[in-house]
């Protein structure tokens, strides 16, 4: 069968799941992967109350749904992080606490060592999220910077994420960071240091997205053929970059999503730029039968219109791996070319 077309809520948690479920189903949608922001999923309530289990179970079955990732975003950037203000506005008032920086990033890292166990309540393997990082301010290397700090930046995600991992393993949970701006892994290269920071620990994987990698210039399908093993999740998502006025660079500018002067953009899948052609061949190749999860990003759409549009063309765009080889019919059954082939 197909892959699974799934929508991630993440950008849809202004809406109850009540509400959002039918609405996804309607969009095209087979499932969701669910946040744990809004009212979609919520944590230390998954772990203390069967009866909210069996309501979301419940809730998804009624609308034909499954879920089969669990979105911590939000508390996953909070544990490698400098802590600042911006933190406040997506951390619950529990990981936040005092807002003291430490307490915060030990308290985001219970929170996702507690996600893990609620995921293997609600049946699910796979978490996607951030990790933050304590060395993103120092991406251009000015002042000067050596690789004695950026390797500090490793080390510090490797020892926050040591008993966060451990705890994955134990729920048979595997964590799919995101790579992504802002994180411990951004790019190919990135990524390849974070896996040997871990060690190549067994449950830390990568949620594949490529509107984070195209932008910036890096091979988004290469990043498939480098991981084979490591992509534990898929995001759809649409990005053009090369436009705007020539004001507005790779770094943004300090300008908000959706200004026209900017080089890049996010944009509903289909109408950025991305190969997703290529990206569905390429996750062929690596075997990979997992969700196709729509996270729905453009300043310039209404999101019911863009989010059913995406669910069309994901369906257009996968298909059935080949069973056999396409030239084997010329074949005689002994093996050797049919005369006249």
């Amino acid at each position: 069968m197909p892959r699974p077309v799934t929508l991630f809520t993440g950008q849809w948690a202004d809406l109850p799941l009540a509400e959002l479920a039918p609405l996804a189903r309607q969009m095209g949608y087979d499932g969701l992967e669910l946040c744990t922001w809004g009212d979609h999923l919520d944590v230390p309530k998954l772990l203390s109350d069967p009866g909210y289990v069996a309501e979301r179970r419940a809730l998804l079955e009624r609308h034909g749904l499954n879920c089969l990732a669990i979105g911590a975003h939000l508390v996953g950037q909070a544990i490698c992080d400098p802590i600042d203000e911006r933190h406040r506005a997506i951390l619950p008032e529990r990981v936040w606490g005092d807002g003291d920086p430490e307490g915060v990033r030990r308290r985001a890292a219970d929170e996702m060592i507690a996600t893990a166990r609620a995921a293997r309540r609600l049946g699910v393997d796979v978490v996607t999220g951030f990790t933050g990082s304590s060395i993103w301010h120092s991406l251009y290397p000015f002042p000067p910077t050596g690789q004695e700090l950026w390797q500090r930046g490793y080390d510090d995600f490797a020892e926050r994420f040591e008993a966060i991992l451990a705890a994955f393993d134990a729920e048979d949970v595997t964590f799919a960071l995101e790579v992504h701006p802002t994180e411990i892994a951004f790019d190919i290269a990135s990524a390849e240091r974070a896996l040997d920071a871990v060690e190549h620990h067994p449950r830390f994987a990568f949620n594949y997205d490529p509107s984070h990698l195209a932008y910036q210039g890096v091979d988004y399908v290469a990043f498939l053929h480098r991981f084979p093993d490591r992509i534990a999740h898929v995001h759809m998502k649409d990005v053009a970059w090369g436009r705007g006025d020539g004001s507005v660079g790779v770094f943004g500018g300090h300008t908000s999503f959706g200004d026209p002067r900017r080089t890049w953009d996010f944009r509903s899948l289909g109408r950025g730029d991305v190969d997703f052609e290529a990206i569905v061949a390429a996750l062929g190749d690596i075997g990979y039968r997992g969700p196709l999860s729509v996270e729905w990003e453009d300043a310039r759409m209404d999101r019911i219109h863009g989010a059913s549009e995406a669910a069309a063309r994901v369906r257009a765009l996968d298909f059935e791996p080949a069973g056999a080889a396409f030239d084997a019919a010329f074949a005689r059954r002994d093996g050797g070319p049919e005369e006249g082939a």
